[in-house]
């Protein structure tokens, strides 16, 4: 009899234990809390992120298992419930009750969401049922544990069944050893392949753009080695992420990837084709009025400008793009715009000389006080203008030094620019001689010097000698010529030699010192012979 009694209380155990829910796994682990839906599906991710899947399976109401089972199924259920939710249920956590009664309008459920299944839809849900010692938890519901296998074997890895068991057992970082294998496979061969289809993609192009008559495409072709590869890779990567059923961080850390690549790729080829279009451009207008160095020199200011200021625009923009993809920049953003009143008045005027500066630029792309080759003075010296910048200039003066100019000051403060309408320029030289030089022979000698030294720098327009000034002792005398702006220094500087030398072979040209002495007679008056003139020094 007694035996009897101690057969049905064991059925009676076995069969209705409703105060020992999961009594296969044992006792749950302090750290398991389902108290709230919320805090169920929140520590079931946590720990089957972490591949601890024996503990994720206690959040799943596995009494429909004999208990013998419940231990290794169970983590089996779990891991496979993980990979469904990655793949196919973002789950947002914001959306589950924080409370221990439930959604009230949900009564014993809490519904996550529903994933289509063979043109159905299956509920993934938590319910509400006793624990141990009868105390309510919440667990994901036996219909929807009853339903993991079909959707694993619907949404799960392709090679689960292929692979041997190490891949499965142990996780790094969230991540199991198949996934990170296939992550390295992924991101290696994905390079490699996208320089392949970089390298047909431009062969392909090339070869079309030979065809025309235009070197532009050409250029524009060759201007893509680089940025089509970072697309390529971008969308290799994301395909063979998405098949790695990644958690929802990493997945999202690859998307941003594959986004922030695409970006830079963009931004990237924009300036190269700014490059390649400028330079074209300057090449046909140079190849089309090759003696128009005035025209030449002022499309290469504007064009140099004018890129300067689209490629600021392109890294501004990209950069936008970039930081927008983080939620804490965009709401940063977003909290500036709202309180733009005395903020856009303070960083406006903060900004005032940078923005003055930038159009300041504009402006003298447009204007031209300055181009390109332009021979200038500024500040006391003499060069040619080498860069143009959005923000200041770069003038490459006679002994190679460059001088660095802030681009306003060629607006606000004169300077000379000896190519601004033709680069023809008059250059003198001037000569203190004796009153008794002949300034026809010097205007001779001044026609035979720039026919014959000075041919390659004389332009054969203006030559002339005049008697400046009439001083005292001496007379100043002004030899005039004219050249380029590039060659009036040199062709100066010739004359002034060889005039100088030309007057010393004439010693009476040269400037004398004269003095005079008058005896004087009894009577007063100069004797006749100090009149005459005294003899030179």
């Amino acid at each position: 009899m007694f035996r009897a009694f101690l057969a049905v209380c064991w059925v009676l155990l076995v069969s209705l234990p409703a105060w020992a829910l999961n009594a296969g796994l044992g006792a749950p682990p302090p750290t398991v809390d389902r108290q709230t839906p919320q805090s169920t599906v929140k520590g079931f991710l946590a720990e089957a992120h972490a591949g601890n899947y024996a503990v994720a399976a206690h959040y799943l109401d596995l009494d429909f298992l004999p208990r013998d089972k419940q231990p290794e199924t169970g983590a089996q259920l779990a891991r496979r419930l993980k990979f469904v939710l990655d793949r196919k249920l973002p789950v947002d956590l914001s959306t589950l009750s924080s409370e221990p009664e439930g959604d009230p309008a949900e009564a014993r459920f809490d519904q996550i969401g529903t994933i289509s299944l063979e043109g159905a839809e299956v509920s993934i849900r938590v319910q509400r049922v006793l624990g141990n010692g009868g105390t309510p938890v919440w667990v994901f519901s036996e219909s929807t544990v009853k339903e993991v296998d079909r959707l694993f074997s619907a949404y799960g890895p392709v090679l689960t069944e292929v692979l041997p068991d190490f891949f499965f057992k142990r996780t790094v970082l969230g991540l199991e050893a198949w996934q990170w294998l296939g992550l390295l496979l992924v991101l290696g061969g994905g390079w490699a392949l996208s320089l392949l289809l970089e390298r047909l993609s431009l062969a392909f192009t090339m070869r079309l753009a030979r065809w025309t008559k235009f070197s532009w495409d050409d250029a524009l072709v060759d201007a893509g080695r680089g940025p089509l590869r970072l697309p390529y890779y971008a969308v290799l990567v994301a395909l063979g992420t998405s098949v790695l059923l990644l958690p929802r961080p990493v997945q999202t850390l690859f998307a941003r990837l594959s986004y922030s690549l695409t970006i830079v790729a963009v931004a990237w080829f924009i300036l190269r084709f700014l490059k390649v279009s400028s330079l074209y451009v300057q090449q046909r207008v140079a190849s089309k009025n090759p003696n128009d160095a005035d025209r030449i020199r002022g499309l290469s200011t504007q064009l140099a400008v004018l890129r300067h200021v689209l490629e600021v625009a392109t890294y501004v923009i990209a950069a936008a793009l970039l930081l927008m993809q983080f939620e804490v920049v965009r709401n940063v953003g977003v909290s500036l715009l709202a309180s733009a009143g005395l903020a856009g008045l303070v960083i406006g005027l903060a900004a005032q000389k940078s923005i003055s500066t930038l159009l300041a630029g504009i402006q003298l792309s447009v204007t031209q006080p300055i181009r390109m080759g332009d021979k200038v003075v500024v500040e006391g010296e003499f060069g040619t203008v080498e860069e143009i910048s959005l923000t200041y200039v770069v003038v490459r003066i006679w002994d190679n030094r460059r001088l660095v100019i802030p681009i306003a000051q060629f607006l606000d403060k004169p300077f000379q620019n000896w190519s601004r309408s033709h680069s023809e320029m008059l250059g003198e030289v001037i000569l203190q001689v004796d009153y008794f030089a002949d300034i026809d022979v010097l205007r001779a000698e001044l026609k035979r010097i720039l026919e014959n030294e000075g041919r390659q720098l004389w332009d054969g327009k203006v030559q002339s000698v005049v008697v400046l000034n009439v001083l005292d002792k001496t007379l100043s005398v002004r030899a005039l010529v004219s050249a380029d702006s590039n060659n009036l220094f040199d062709l100066r500087c010739l004359v002034r030699e060889r005039l100088v030398v030309f007057l010393r072979g004439r010693p009476g040209w040269l400037p004398t010192v004269r003095s005079e002495t008058r005896p004087v007679t009894p009577a007063g008056e100069p004797s006749p012979s100090a009149l005459a003139p005294a003899p030179r020094a």
